[in-house]
């Protein structure tokens, strides 16, 4: 979607201001990917149950929007507990794989997976089907038998000496050595929510279902943590649209100045 012109109206002096700040800003957001997440909830905000089990409550039309903003990017990010119960492939279909190389693409974005303890499993899906290298970035916590077992599975570990990984490190990794510039965030709560928290998602899609689940122990967007976010996260509507009884919302996140 492309951004309105400013309105001439704001005078000579205004304008060149705002390109002078912009200018400054632009090299840091050059050092890490742009990055666009993308969730469905209930109306009542929850995103999966309370056992965070797969759960079909979209459309087919949810489904194909989500590989949809996957064939955008040139890498798909997951967290592992996500990883884990949801078990997806992170592919994308025929069509949209032609589309990205006539674009002059990969057929397929990168699949990069976030893990802080690293007991990954070599049996999950991601890993049966080549359609795209896999990345995984964890720490030294990562068991022996585990970083054999995923490179034996061609998978790319990044390791750091750290209890916990750098999210703002993987960014600037992924862009540097593997020339990404649009990251999609396919969750879940904990690492958007971790994200959020470091000015690190620029963009949210979201797909509001026609379901209630209730219940405090189901996720929202954030996870289950009790704790507000450090500041309120000032989300700005760029595009939405009805299909069905489903409403599907695209915001651009404020940064924080």
């Amino acid at each position: 979607m492309k951004s309105a012109n400013r309105s001439k109206a704001e005078g000579g002096a205004v304008s060149a201001s705002r390109k002078r700040k912009g200018s400054q800003r632009l090299p840091l957001q050059r050092t890490r990917p742009f990055v666009s997440a993308t969730f469905a909830m209930t109306v009542d905000g929850k995103i999966t149950t309370r056992d965070f089990t797969p759960v079909d409550f979209t459309s087919r039309e949810d489904k194909q929007h989500l590989f949809r903003q996957r064939a955008l990017a040139d890498a798909v990010l997951i967290g592992h507990s996500t990883l884990k119960h949801d078990n997806p492939r992170l592919g994308i279909s025929e069509d949209l794989r032609q589309k990205r190389i006539k674009r002059g693409l990969t057929p397929a974005p990168i699949r990069v997976i976030v893990s802080n303890e690293g007991r990954i499993d070599s049996q999950l899906k991601v890993f049966q089907w080549e359609v795209s290298p896999v990345l995984i970035f964890s720490t030294k916590r990562m068991p022996k038998e585990v970083r054999h077992a995923l490179r034996e599975r061609k998978a790319k570990v990044h390791l750091s000496e750290t209890n916990n990984v750098d999210l703002r490190k993987i960014l600037r990794i992924l862009r540097r050595d593997y020339k990404v510039r649009r990251v999609a965030c396919e969750g879940g709560p904990i690492l958007f929510r971790s994200m959020l928290e470091l000015g690190l998602i620029d963009e949210l899609n979201l797909t509001i279902a026609p379901h209630l689940f209730g219940g405090a122990n189901a996720p929202t967007l954030t996870g289950l943590s009790k704790e507000f976010l450090p500041a309120s996260v000032k989300c700005v509507v760029k595009k939405m649209h009805v299909v069905g009884d489903e409403c599907f919302l695209t915001y651009s996140i404020k940064a924080r100045r």
